[in-house]
């Protein structure tokens, strides 16, 4: 294992194990970094522009076009919750959100429609999730997908507290009998207005979180998918997976991230095939102890980290696994029944990556 890798390892599981006995100061960074830091963030933060409005309401039922006429099941209820990113802040269209993504991208699969029920809060933090549950719990929500994190980093919550309080949030959805999908938190250093030294720092921290992140979930009983290893690279080299504010993603940076967790909330329903449709061939995984799976998974792009199985009443080991991406639907398919292309609404409609010739080749592009 590489060094880089076995550090955050272990400082992963120190994060974890003071989230599990209540631990809310342990922190990333050395005194010593910290008036460099604070003269470089309040310098990105300037930097970066403002998106104006609120992201597209994309609440409904998806997949008539998929679903068995005959099928008289009630929709499956795919919840949502979490920061901006989970809402799909920057950009103008409700079929560009992430929700819409996954809620028409799982219908296709399950061939059955889907309802949407979306909570997340643009500013939300780790903190913010008991109160999105309350929202979220009453439409028995039979898969929920978390993302969560950004915000954790750069508004300095403690590391700990966080972990903490998304593993609590993942455990009441678990109870309830709702599987979920958590999206780690992504790779900070990837934010063009933010240069080194934050950026390496801001790319260590958030990396470090996922990685707290995935041993508290799936410790929980979710399972996670890293966001920050695939969206940084692919954001570092395609600036058009930002929107116009060059901190939130475009409708494609959404469907790139969209079409990471479409196979994991496949799977956490029992809809995803053992075997890929094309030779037969398995999809490459591994079964680690849960915290190097966690420190692999946030390097790696799209990895998906799940419990192996029970050691002592604890999730000690898990499986690390790089699924297959299929393409997403694309328009009428990606909206909800009766809705209508809300393209020249008022909203965030800063981001440059929204123009209608943009628009479908988010809902394809990887």
């Amino acid at each position: 294992m590489a060094g880089s890798q076995a550090s955050r390892a272990r400082v992963a599981r120190r994060i974890a194990t003071a989230a599990a006995y209540g631990g809310g100061g342990l922190g990333l960074l050395g005194v010593g970094l910290a008036g460099v830091l604070l003269t470089e963030s309040r310098m990105a933060i300037r930097a970066i522009g403002v998106l104006d409005g609120d992201p597209p309401h994309a609440d409904g039922v998806y997949g008539e076009g998929f679903a068995d006429p005959a099928d008289s099941r009630e929709p499956l209820v795919l919840a949502f919750l979490g920061d901006s990113t989970a809402a799909g802040l920057g950009v103008r269209r409700a079929r560009e959100t992430p929700g819409a993504l996954l809620a028409s991208g799982l219908a296709s699969v399950a061939e059955r429609r889907v309802r949407l029920v979306n909570v997340a809060r643009s500013g939300s933090r780790s903190s913010d999730l008991a109160r999105q549950l309350e929202l979220a719990l009453p439409h028995r929500p039979d898969v929920a997908v978390v993302m969560v994190g950004a915000n954790d980093v750069t508004r300095h919550a403690p590391a700990a507290r966080s972990v903490r309080e998304l593993g609590e949030a993942v455990g009441r959805l678990v109870s309830a009998g709702c599987r979920v999908v958590v999206g780690t938190c992504p790779d900070l250093g990837t934010i063009k207005p933010v240069r080194p030294p934050l950026r390496w720092v801001a790319r260590r921290v958030s990396r470090q979180l996922a990685a707290a992140q995935t041993i508290a979930v799936v410790e929980a009983g979710g399972r996670t998918v890293s966001l920050g290893s695939l969206l940084g690279p692919e954001f570092a080299t395609r600036p058009e997976l930002f929107a116009s504010d060059r901190y939130h993603p475009s409708a494609q940076g959404y469907a790139t991230a969209a079409m990471a967790l479409l196979p994991s909330v496949c799977a956490a329903l029992g809809l995803w095939p053992q075997e890929s449709a094309a030779g037969g061939a398995a999809e490459p995984q591994a079964v680690l102890p849960v915290a190097v799976a966690a420190a692999a998974a946030a390097g790696r792009s799209g990895t998906e980290v799940t419990a192996a199985g029970p050691e002592n009443g604890t999730w000690r080991w898990a499986t690390l696994k790089q699924r297959f991406r299929l393409a997403l639907p694309r328009g009428a398919d990606a909206q909800p029944a009766g809705a209508v292309d809300t393209a020249e609404r008022s909203g965030p409609a800063g981001s440059a990556n929204s123009h209608p010739e943009a628009d479908d080749a988010g809902a394809t592009k990887r």
